[in-house]
């Protein structure tokens, strides 16, 4: 159960909860070659996990109309604060491609499925 830090504001504390109750996808509890298919607002994207926070992802027809090596950094709320090597519903997927300047970030995610192998 989280506990709300002290630290933090009650918007954050209330995001982290929210991405708790939301459910989501710790990156590191994947075996490599799983095959993620996430579902945003806008987009459907394919993510194939890879190692050390690495993934094929296509699905976007300007950044990624064919699978392309990216880094996963995680999922925001729509700011600055990241959960890494998370992806959560209601949050927005952050990656780095090799072949633009800055992270992309998507619309929000509104399911994640591991397809089968």
């Amino acid at each position: 159960m989280f506990v709300p830090h002290q630290n933090l504001s009650d918007q954050i504390n209330g995001n982290i909860i929210r991405s708790e109750i939301e459910g989501g996808v710790y990156l590191r509890d994947l075996p490599e070659e799983s095959t993620l298919e996430v579902a945003t607002q806008n987009r459907r994207y394919t993510l194939v996990i890879r190692a050390d926070g690495n993934a094929l992802i296509c699905g976007h027809p300007e950044f990624c109309p064919e699978p392309v090596e990216v880094r996963i950094h995680g999922s925001n709320w729509g700011g600055s604060m990241l959960k890494a090597a998370y992806l959560g519903r209601g949050m927005h997927l952050e990656y780095r491609h090799p072949k633009y300047r800055g992270p992309i970030v998507t619309s929000p995610i509104v399911d994640i499925r591991l397809k089968a192998a």
